[in-house]
């Protein structure tokens, strides 16, 4: 079954419970830095303990000690979800799974805003599809639960390892601006195509009637993957 994390990209906590009131009864919700910087561990507690399913999306990425001691300190709030980057390497990532009892690992493979050109300039000089595919073996490797892939990449990963949490954001509707993400995908042809879970951001929130957008997209769901791959 997919989730679907509706995004609390905001920068205080009336905004984030304002928002979490217009979607009730949806229970499931992903906090980002900035908020996360504005309510603090205290605020995440909160939530958990009031029923609600978080999604911490706090891109960890440090020496394995360091990320090991903050995913057990994550996990004591009470958060179902966090990301951590790949990036910080296979000893991090089996530290990280280690500290874990039951909270899922999702590993980050190559952020949405970024494209080939921003790649190069990293240092990258394979498709960004291909630095994405050698990530998501660094996971498997490390028997974390799964990523964050974009909708581009998506099939791919999946084929690669198709039991993995396949987490995707940048999902858009058809008509919305792609704003400052270079990898979009529609979100039926999404889930199609794999993924596990969706984060809803500004697709979400920047429509007139959030939640019958959600709605409209779980009731879309409900007729099973062929025929949303139809209908897309």
């Amino acid at each position: 079954m997919t989730r679907f994390w509706a995004a609390l990209d905001v920068a205080s906590l009336p905004e984030a419970e304002a928002r979490m009131e217009r979607l009730a009864p949806h229970r499931e919700f992903k906090v980002g830095l900035e908020l996360y910087h504005r309510i603090g561990p205290e605020g995440i507690s909160k939530w958990t303990k009031q029923g609600y399913a978080i999604f911490l999306d706090a891109k960890l990425h440090d020496i394995p000690a360091t990320v090991a001691g903050a995913v057990a300190n994550i996990e004591d709030l009470g958060v179902e979800l966090v990301t951590l980057h790949i990036g910080g390497g296979t000893a991090m990532l089996e530290a990280a799974r280690e500290a874990s009892r039951t909270m899922g690992l999702v590993g980050v493979t190559i952020l949405t805003s970024l494209d080939q050109t921003a790649l190069y300039h990293l240092g990258f000089h394979k498709r960004v599809a291909d630095v994405v595919l050698d990530y998501a073996k660094i996971a498997k490797r490390s028997h974390i639960a799964g990523v964050v892939v974009s909708a581009k990449e998506l099939a791919a990963v999946h084929q690669l390892w198709p039991t993995a949490r396949l987490v995707v954001p940048g999902i858009r509707w058809p008509g919305d601006a792609s704003h400052d993400q270079e990898r979009i995908g529609d979100p039926s042809e999404t889930v199609a195509n794999g993924a596990t879970d969706l984060v809803l951001g500004r697709g979400l929130w920047q429509s007139p009637d959030p939640m019958g957008r959600l709605k409209q997209l779980t009731s879309s769901l409900d007729k099973g993957p062929l025929e949303t791959r139809k209908d897309g």
